[in-house]
């Protein structure tokens, strides 16, 4: 069963006091200085490695009074005190887990060649691939034009990343990678998560198009710590 707890834990590399190194991505990022995961099952939360520890104190306390919710757009408790402690730029959105049963995706590949890639989606470096592999995708002409990747990767689970080049998208092509991808990752033996953004209504779109399950909301703060 998917938790809050899997969530953070497929989300971020932690030090051995539990804080947040860094994101667990192909390329790594900071991360943000907290985030709570929120579900009907419970309540988890991470704090950055360098949030300095007497904030750090009072944010483990606060986290420990929010309750399980069932509503997942409904803010958490200590929201004010949360902002007023770390600040900077607020995220939050639902995550997923995928049903039993998928939709058969029909034809699609496995791209492990950054040829495929580049002619429809920039950024992509070859030294990215095995971390975000297995990537899914539909080819057209021998290029990927819509593609399902381990946007996060660890032994027990991982999280889609998903991507359509802009001309492609509106013919459901979306939805299948994903359900490959999910299939795929479910043969890894790990478990397969999505997760999104309240405004990201493409992203919304495909999991309810898959009937992905919402287990938790996440809320991040992304202020930095205040050591000197």
């Amino acid at each position: 069963m998917s938790t809050p707890d899997l969530c953070l834990r497929t989300k971020y590399v932690f030090d051995e006091y539990g804080r947040i190194v860094s994101t667990r991505v192909p390329s790594p990022g900071r991360g943000p200085s907290f985030d709570l995961a929120r579900g009907a099952t419970g309540c988890a939360w991470a704090i950055h490695a360098d949030v300095e520890p007497d904030i750090a104190e009072e944010l483990d306390s606060l986290a420990r009074e929010e309750p399980p919710i069932h509503d997942l757009r409904k803010a958490p408790v200590h929201a004010e005190r949360y902002v007023s402690l770390i600040g900077g730029e607020l995220g939050s959105g639902p995550a997923f887990t995928f049903p039993e049963t998928l939709p058969q995706p029909g034809e699609i590949e496995i791209v492990d060649d950054l040829r495929q890639l580049e002619y429809h989606f920039t950024g992509w470096t070859t030294h990215e691939i095995p971390d975000a592999s297995p990537i899914v995708a539909v080819l057209e002409d021998g290029r990927a034009v819509s593609v399902c990747f381990c946007a996060r990767k660890a032994s027990f689970a991982a999280e889609a990343g998903l991507e359509t080049a802009p001309q492609f998208r509106g013919r459901g092509l979306g939805s299948r990678v994903t359900a490959a991808w999910a299939l795929a990752m479910r043969a890894s033996g790990r478990t397969p998560l999505y997760s999104s953004s309240w405004s990201n209504h493409a992203s919304l779109a495909v999991a309810r198009k898959l009937g992905l399950i919402p287990y938790a909301a996440t809320w991040d703060l992304s202020g930095r710590s205040r050591r000197a």
